[in-house]
């Protein structure tokens, strides 16, 4: 079972879960993102979690351990000797990030949909007998779930719904976001405390999905600077100094 928790000190998320959780989503994420030319950055921030899951399935990142229902008095009944513990591989993901990554697969889940039935219309998708079973699909939302289960368990009650609809409007989307903006938004996520990081992730939230005038004027310089250096927006990278150690 996949869990998405807050951090302790507000910086992110822990996702956590089984080596099959992780491996059906890594391979459900590469299965769902789009190889559109228009939603390269964003595929690209996806597949950047997809990274930290791999690395955990080869067991290069933390774990944990988690009861298993199996108690001292199953143990006997069942004249079994095993362990009643299971482990579950742990990834950190910043708030911004996981955000964003919530976000996006909303556009993907849609393009996988349609591309996979042949509907042109999203409400046609959820009767569809191809995707409403569809392993990859479900493997997609259940991850989607977790996340927001996570940011539920975090933020106020007034404070959730306001995220649930700011990040499932049906006029947003992520095609040909520049996600430049995700390294900024991060960025000063991380410089604030850890007080005000519980305050601001409704903001953040809003910030992503309503591309204010902060990401507007962002566009306007990177635009330049590709004329300018006669590249690819997606090639320009801002000049952004993380800690190399993170107190999550």
């Amino acid at each position: 079972m996949l869990l998405v928790e807050n951090t302790a000190n507000n910086l992110g998320v822990t996702i956590s879960g089984d080596y099959h959780d992780f491996e059906g989503l890594y391979e459900a994420l590469h299965m769902v993102v789009s190889d559109d030319e228009y939603l390269s950055a964003a595929r690209i921030r996806v597949l950047g979690v997809c990274y930290d899951i791999r690395h955990a399935l080869m067991g290069n990142r933390d774990y944990t351990f988690v009861p298993n229902g199996l108690t001292h008095e199953i143990k006997k009944h069942q004249k079994v000797v095993a362990a009643d513990k299971n482990v579950y591989l742990k990834i950190n993901v910043l708030w911004p990030e996981i955000l964003f990554v919530l976000f996006a697969l909303n556009t993907f889940s849609l393009t996988y949909g349609k591309e996979l039935t042949k509907e042109r219309y999203a409400f046609d998708l959820l009767t569809n007998a191809k995707l409403i079973w569809d392993p990859t699909y479900t493997e997609v939302r259940k991850f989607q779930a977790a996340i927001a289960a996570g940011i539920k368990n975090t933020v106020t009650e007034h404070a959730y719904p306001r995220i649930l609809n700011t990040m499932n409007r049906r006029s947003a989307g992520v095609e040909g976001y520049f996600t430049q903006y995700i390294d900024l938004l991060n960025h000063n996520f991380i410089e604030l405390s850890a007080e005000k990081r519980l305050k601001n992730i409704s903001i953040v939230a809003k910030r992503i999905v309503e591309k204010n005038n902060e990401y507007r004027q962002l566009e306007d310089d990177i635009r330049e600077s590709a004329r300018i250096h006669a590249c690819s927006v997606d090639e320009i990278q801002l000049n952004l100094t993380y800690p190399e150690k993170m107190e999550w």
